[in-house]
């Protein structure tokens, strides 16, 4: 299966493309799926109403269904009020009725990585197009399980035993149910959670797809966002271009806009040598119905271009490099294209480092092989951060 998340700049039109990209899918012969949270613009593109508990029909071969965070929050809540209700009813709290529940900020995240997860790991379909946020804001919604895991492993590391298998001597002294186990539950319906949502997005099968239009700032704007997805592990398989003019136009005013389309056009294909880069016309209208998404994606042979089938290569792509014999160090290579020297930042803490590259920033646990080593430099190369280590007999275990 193939899952390919849409993004781009704000405006840039990245729900019609979605719609588009599932819609070429879906005329090369695959069963194509459009998630989106965004209803209204969807559907307005669509030219039909999206259901929430099931796919809505679009075209033969396409179905669409709008993710509904209000209703995820609402269930999820109600559920972790009912089996908390011992401790509630211990604190004197009274409970909440559906009707009166509101989402909060943040559930809309969670119910597209929850709706990301079960479309994954169902048989239904060949391809899932994903409608995601923003860039900035899709960058650190794919972080989010990552973190989220973290911070449970920190708070609550599975491993203290001792101190689990006190809690009902705890309880008996008490004289009060402990709730240290229903936190160690919850921990660890989170934690299978998350993990079958990070197996989704670190699929080879799972790839991010920018959308933009071809300003003069395009390329750089995408230079920080492919950084971003970098850091994260996160794969861009394409750029599509939105809404050009043709060229060749007889008045002034749109062939020198065309022309300067055409310069950044020229700027995106130098930023991105190794990824596809497609250009989609613009139509003199906002597309509506799908009828006119086929004029967007060149008719039945697709031409916005659906990735094909991934090969299945789960490698970590941050690698170490062993130079002892040569230099007396190991290195660390980080791919980050489109990372520039300035708003780079590296910091070792414990076992662990901090890389930042400008507003985004990723925590990875130090390899075994460099937890005996101190961080001696660090260079940006070609798009490569590569990071020194020299083994340091300090930090070697201390024998008895």
């Amino acid at each position: 299966m193939r899952t390919v998340l849409v993004t781009g700049p704000g405006g840039a039109g990245r729900t019609t493309l979605a719609a588009a990209t599932a819609l070429a899918g879906a005329r090369q012969g695959a069963r194509a799926l459009l998630l989106t949270t965004e209803p209204s613009a969807c559907e307005a593109v669509l030219g039909t109403p999206l259901g929430a508990e099931r796919p809505t029909p679009i075209a033969p071969g396409l179905h669409a269904r709008r993710i509904d965070p209000g209703d995820r929050f609402r269930q999820e809540f109600l559920a972790f009020q009912e089996r908390a209700g011992a401790a509630l009813d211990l604190l004197g709290a009274a409970p909440l009725d559906e009707d009166e529940l509101t989402e909060l900020p943040g559930a809309e995240d969670f119910a597209l990585l929850q709706a990301l997860r079960a479309e994954h790991a169902s048989d239904d379909w060949d391809l899932v197009v994903v409608d995601m946020p923003s860039a900035a804001e899709t960058i650190r919604l794919l972080a989010l399980p990552a973190q989220v895991r973290r911070y449970l492993r920190r708070l609550l590391p599975p491993e203290r035993q001792a101190a689990r298998a006190l809690r009902p001597v705890l309880a008996q002294l008490a004289g009060v149910p402990m709730p240290a186990q229903k936190l160690y539950d919850a921990a660890g319906r989170w934690e299978t959670e998350l993990a079958a949502v990070q197996q989704a997005i670190d699929d080879p099968g799972t790839s991010v797809r920018l959308v933009t239009e071809a300003g003069p700032v395009a390329a750089a704007n995408l230079r920080t966002i492919r950084a971003g997805l970098a850091l994260h592990g996160r794969r861009t398989d394409g750029v599509v271009v939105n809404r050009l003019l043709p060229t060749g136009s007889a008045d002034p005013f749109l062939a020198a806009l065309s022309g300067s389309q055409q310069t950044a056009l020229k700027a995106l294909r130098e930023e991105f040598p190794d990824v596809p880069v497609h250009e989609v016309p613009h139509l003199g209208r906002d597309p509506q119905g799908v009828a006119e998404l086929d004029e967007l994606i060149g008719g039945p042979d697709g031409g916005i271009g659906v990735p094909g089938p991934a090969a299945a290569d789960r490698r970590d792509p941050w690698t170490v490099e062993d130079r002892l014999a040569t230099d007396g160090i190991l290195v660390w290579r980080v791919p980050l294209p489109g990372a520039e020297r300035r708003g780079l930042g590296l910091v070792r803490r414990g076992d662990e480092i901090v890389v930042t590259v400008g507003r985004f920033r990723r925590i990875r646990t130090l390899p075994s092989a460099l937890r005996r080593c101190s961080v001696s430099g660090a260079g940006l190369r070609d798009g490569v951060l590569e990071i020194r280590f020299t083994p340091d007999p300090g930090l070697w275990p201390k024998s008895d």
